[in-house]
């Protein structure tokens, strides 16, 4: 199922945005407004979705149009390496995984340098179990490339419904890297993170 509605590149205007606290509540395959999203899962009733605390944010090495495919991949095998939600270049987001599944995402916050974010909080806390993955593909062959203005467009959304479905605060996004020892050549999931802290969104009072 696709929305309808797609933004521009930079964030949203006001009367684009989803209405949170209704998506907060809902099940099935709903239209969001500002996202192309296609559903290989479905929402259930919220109550029945893990209890997620955490966003953390990655990016993969696959070349343009291969969300798509590591999407398929993941809701074959909903528990191998990867993530919930996967973002293609065009801004196009895949919901790969049921909310009561955990995929396998993150080497379990093993970071403890307080490099990027203060690790005490994080360190083999921000892990799999609690936390819900968003994969942001097309960083090939550059792995330092940003993410596309598509991406970024998206993502402003995203989080956003991520925050208000599952309770989550803008001081839970984590980048990959603020919690994961990774590939010194990029800093991953590191700019989307902070932008995402930067929206300061506050999340709807749960139901």
């Amino acid at each position: 199922m696709l929305a309808t509605l797609v933004v521009g590149c930079g964030t949203a205007l006001a009367d684009d945005l989803p209405d949170f606290a209704m998506l907060a509540r809902a099940s099935g395959t709903p239209q969001i407004a500002g996202l192309k999203m296609v559903w290989l899962a479905s929402w259930g009733e919220p109550a029945k979705a893990n209890p997620w605390r955490n966003i953390i944010v990655h990016q993969t090495e696959g070349p343009a149009g291969s969300a798509r495919g590591g999407a398929q991949e993941q809701f074959r095998n909903p528990t191998r390496r990867g993530v919930t939600v996967w973002v293609e270049t065009d801004g196009t987001v895949y919901w790969a995984v049921p909310e009561n599944l955990v995929p396998t995402h993150g080497d379990g916050a093993n970071r403890n340098d307080n490099k990027f974010i203060a690790n005490a909080a994080t360190f083999h806390q921000v892990v799999k179990t609690n936390s819900i993955g968003v994969e942001f593909a097309g960083n090939y062959p550059d792995v330092a490339a940003p993410a596309t203005p598509a991406q970024v467009a998206a993502w402003d959304i995203l989080v956003r419904v991520l925050q208000a479905r599952y309770g989550i605060p803008s001081d839970r996004i984590f980048a990959h890297d603020w919690i994961d020892f990774k590939d010194a050549r990029y800093c991953e999931g590191c700019e989307l993170a902070r932008r995402a802290r930067e929206l300061n969104f506050t999340p709807p009072t749960r139901p």
